[in-house]
């Protein structure tokens, strides 16, 4: 096989770092190919902030990274890769770079602090000059400026304070500090003062992260060249693209990417990476689904395969119009993980968590109760500063408008901040002038030029759900007129009250603040309150809902095949909270809530927490690890508890109880007697085990491109960030029994499957739903996969209606593809055949009478090497392993 730049069959993820350089990635090559995945996934490999363990925080995107190795060290892993069919997908940080110190590291950043908003770089930065007396606020000082002047000094030309180094304004070197600090176009600051006062936008709340206008096609060409210039010399075939939400304008930015890249690789006038390509001179084929909607299908030439890092709601969809391959995958990790969660038992270990742990109903109580808090908690003190710079563009846009000007920035800012805590996705995607920006109806025909593309839906959705939250945004005021500015800021937030310079920074603004509020107020904050079950606390999660029917799942990959067959698919990543074989341990607890319940009480009796919360949460953080490592549970944990913030939290540190809790994580899980692990591997063991492997096949074989995160092709628990991006040990011989050695044998089984047949699994495949048939049929999930005939490079499908679970309300169904010759006998394909919920199934005494009818032929399981046909007994078939990989012969 050679490496192909069009859409990979499975992505390979590796946490580039210092102790992991190019080198390092270079020699776990062989290994890498030999498991079967086609490209390689590296994390930012441009110029960052020295001993970065991460890469986002980039300094300098004209060079690669020289702890990485520089662009020769790039260059020499791509022609290894390629040497063994393998090529490289590269993930890029459009949003933002660093704010480093020293500051010298971001040359442009350096130019604008000595040269202020005259600098050619000025337009790179997204700040607020019009703040701050036009001075750009540098939050870097450890406490108030009085206390920390001694420590300022002026020395080789820079302004110093510990390891930062200010540029000084020209001429102004001579002056007293007092006056040399006032001259300047920065004003250093206390730290804390970045939350009501800063005035440059950041990366959710890192004022260490700058934000970039990409927007601007000065900076989007300068930001880019490198990249590009990598990718026309064949250096890298893909990207994935972090944070697209906090762009002024993602799919603008999308689109310029797309036309550069098939600018670069000389394929200008070739289809896209995604579904947007043809309405930017792409190729792409034009389709009308359900619904007379037209969409674009990917064709798999074009711009290279892209995914966006973009979290969706559980009944979010991604615009239509991005001309991308999909999003990075946690959609798939939610309803693969739902899965293995019984709605019975959580409903029991819910109840149980409550009256352990007796939380508040707005602190860990309700998931609801406890989101809109977290979410005032935060727009009101994390976000303030973004919320005063709204309010003042509001107070601008209403000033200028003589029917507007009688409402007042008290009453801007609360309806500002009540609207966004209503939000239930991360964004609108509005636009000035877009159709539905006057209040939530169209301001153009749906018929105009926007409909081909999608826009209108897209908006659409926008204005239906600001409408939603407005109506309950009034609520706030007591006087009716004064709530009637709660309708101003949602028009100005849907674009529809002016197209002045005002009014475009509002849109994209709060739709911004919006992204930002979402992640920090969810899953940094809402995530660690509210605990029943940790695994549901997941990106891209529903802790209120976890759980996911085999129908759910099944209409979801559905729609992913129909509509997204490119897209990617993850369960492990480095940003996710616990890797999913942590989370497969955590899942089992909903098929033993009653044990739980009896062990947390027991083992907190033995050893004391200083708080219900804290004992439910750790013994779950140690129990997803399998034992009390101290060095890894310890930070861990008080992570949580700082992201909690119910009592300390990373700005406002309560010591005493930080040392409360080492003291009790030593004493408990990590002290704890082996008999009590042993006791817990009992119980949880062999559903962990059903959970992990079936979790695994799902991802491998499902629609979409899965990819493996860096460890886990082999049993890998892990915790949140750093312990999640240690660097890997690759290779080396595997257990010779046991779940590691299964999940690696299952694993390069899938790929390798999908390696020699991308027919099956790829665009234009098809997918349906096969149904167990006897008493525990509802602990079966399989499907079958079929799809391009490999003979003649077309696709033979015919189509069958699957129940969608949004549509089961209304009756209506998706269309998912089924290979019209493999059902009949004629095409080869592969079965997946899946094991849910395997402690309920032994307690009713395991799969009995109950049958999978396979679709015609002889099937060999490549796991096991057992042969089956017709209505095979699931008795048989899974005897050995929990999970079949089927294919016929």
């Amino acid at each position: 096989m050679t490496a192909d730049p069009g859409t990979p069959t499975a992505t390979y993820r590796l946490q580039l770092q210092p102790a992991f350089p190019f080198a390092a990635a270079e020699r776990a090559v062989p290994y890498l190919a030999s498991l079967g995945v086609s490209h390689l996934h590296l994390s930012p490999v441009l110029e960052a902030v020295p001993g970065s363990t991460h890469g986002y925080d980039v300094v300098d995107h004209r060079a690669v990274r020289a702890e990485l190795g520089g662009e020769q060290g790039l260059r020499s892993l791509a022609r290894t890769a390629r040497a063994h069919g393998l090529g490289l997908i590269v993930d890029i940080v459009p949003n933002h770079m660093a704010a480093p110190a020293p500051e010298r590291l971001n040359a442009p950043l350096w130019e604008v602090l000595r040269d202020g908003p005259e600098s050619p770089y000025a337009r790179w930065f997204d700040i607020d000059w019009q703040a701050q007396g036009g001075k750009v606020l540098l939050p870097v000082l450890g406490g108030p400026l009085g206390e920390e002047w001694e420590r300022l000094r002026v020395e080789d030309g820079t302004l110093r304070y510990y390891d930062h180094a200010f540029p000084l304004r020209p001429g102004t070197e001579g002056l007293p500090l007092a006056g040399l600090l006032d001259a300047q176009w920065y004003r250093l600051c206390w730290w804390r003062l970045a939350r009501t006062e800063l005035n440059y936008r950041r990366f959710f709340t890192i004022s260490e992260l700058i934000a970039v206008r990409v927007e601007d096609p000065e900076v989007f060409d300068a930001t880019h060249a490198t990249l590009l210039r990598l990718m026309r010399d064949g250096v890298v075939d893909g990207l994935r693209i972090d944070h697209p939400d906090g762009l002024a304008d993602p799919e603008g930015y999308l689109r310029r990417l797309d036309r550069a890249v098939r600018a670069a690789t000389g394929q200008a006038g070739a289809g896209g990476s995604g579904r947007g390509a043809a309405s930017e001179g792409g190729s792409g084929r034009w389709t009308t689904p359900e619904g007379g909607r037209q969409r674009i299908t990917p064709e798999g030439g074009g711009g290279r395969w892209t995914v966006v890092e973009k979290i969706l709601a559980r009944d979010e969809r991604l615009p239509t119009t991005w001309p991308v391959a999909g999003t990075t995958g946690y959609d798939a990790l939610h309803h693969i993980d739902g899965l293995f969660v019984d709605p019975d038992g959580l409903e029991k270990l819910t109840a149980l968590y409550r009256a352990f742990a007796a939380p508040p109903a707005d602190l860990g109580g309700d998931w609801a109760a406890t989101v809109r808090r977290a979410a005032h908690e935060v727009v009101t003190h994390e976000l303030a500063a973004e919320v005063a710079r709204l309010t003042r563009t509001a107070s601008r846009i209403c000033a200028a408008d003589p029917r507007l000007r009688d409402h007042a920035p008290w009453a801007l800012r609360t309806a500002i901040r009540e609207l966004l805590v209503r939000l239930p996705v991360y964004r609108p995607y509005a636009s000035v002038g877009g159709p539905y920006a006057s209040g939530g109806r169209p301001s153009t025909s749906v018929g105009g030029p926007h409909a081909s593309l999608g826009g209108p839906s897209a908006t659409g959705a926008d204005a239906m759900m600001l409408r939603s939250a407005a109506a309950d945004a009034r609520e706030a005021f007591t006087v009716e007129q004064e709530a009637q500015v709660v309708h101003v800021v949602r028009d100005a937030a849907l674009g529809g009250l002016g197209d002045g310079p005002d009014h475009r920074d509002f849109c994209a603004r709060f739709a911004q603040t919006a992204a930002a509020l979402r992640a920090k107020s969810v899953e940094d904050t809402a995530f660690y309150r509210y605990a029943p079950l940790l695994s549901a606390a997941e990106v891209g999660g529903d802790p209120g809902r976890p759980a996911v029917s085999p129908e759910e799942f099944h209409a979801f990959a559905a729609r992913r095949s129909r509509d997204w067959p490119a897209t990617g698919t993850v369960l492990s990543t480095h940003d996710t909270k616990r890797s999913a074989d942590a989370r497969a341990r955590l899942a089992a607890l909903t098929e033993c809530p009653a044990w739980w319940g009896r062990t947390v009480a027991e083992l907190t009796r033995s050893a004391p927490a200083p708080d219900p919360h804290l004992a439910w949460t750790a013994w779950q953080t140690a129990l997803a690890l399998g034992h009390g490592d101290a060095e890894r549970l310890v930070p861990a944990v008080l992570k949580a508890v700082r992201e909690a913030g119910l009592r300390t939290t990373w700005t406002e540190r309560n010591a005493a109880y930080e040392a409360e809790v080492t003291a009790f994580l030593e004493a408990g899980p990590c002290a704890a007697d082996p008999s009590v692990w042993t006791a817990i591997g009992a119980e949880l063991d062999g559903p962990a085990r059903a959970n992990a492997l079936g979790a695994a096949l799902l991802q491998l074989t499902m629609p979409g491109v899965p990819d493996l995160y860096m460890g886990t092709e082999r049993i890998y628990t892990a915790l949140v960030d750093p312990d999640n991006r240690r660097p890997p040990e690759l290779g080396g011989e595997p257990a010779a029994q046991g779940p590691s050695a299964e999940k690696l044998l299952l694993t390069r089984a899938a790929l390798r499957l999908r390696r020699e047949h991308p027919g099956w699994f790829g665009p234009g495949s098809g997918y349906a739903p096969l149904t167990a048939e006897g008493p525990t049929a509802a602990h079966c999930t399989a499907f079958v996969r079929t799809g391009t005939s490999e003979r003649t490079g077309t696709s033979e499908r015919t189509e069958t209606p699957v129940q969608t679970g949004a549509s089961e309300r209304t009756g209506a169904s998706v269309r998912t593809n089924v290979d019209g010759p493999g059902t009949a006998g004629g095409e080869r394909g592969a079965v997946t055949v899946v094991t849910r919920l395997s402690r309920r199934l032994a307690e009713a005494g395991g799969w009995g009478a109950t049958r999978l009818p396979l679709p015609p032929g002889r099937w060999r399981d490549l796991l096991t090497g057992r042969t089956a046909e017709g209505a095979v007994p699931l008795e048989e078939l899974l005897s050995r392993l929990p999970v079949a990989l089927l294919v016929r012969i």
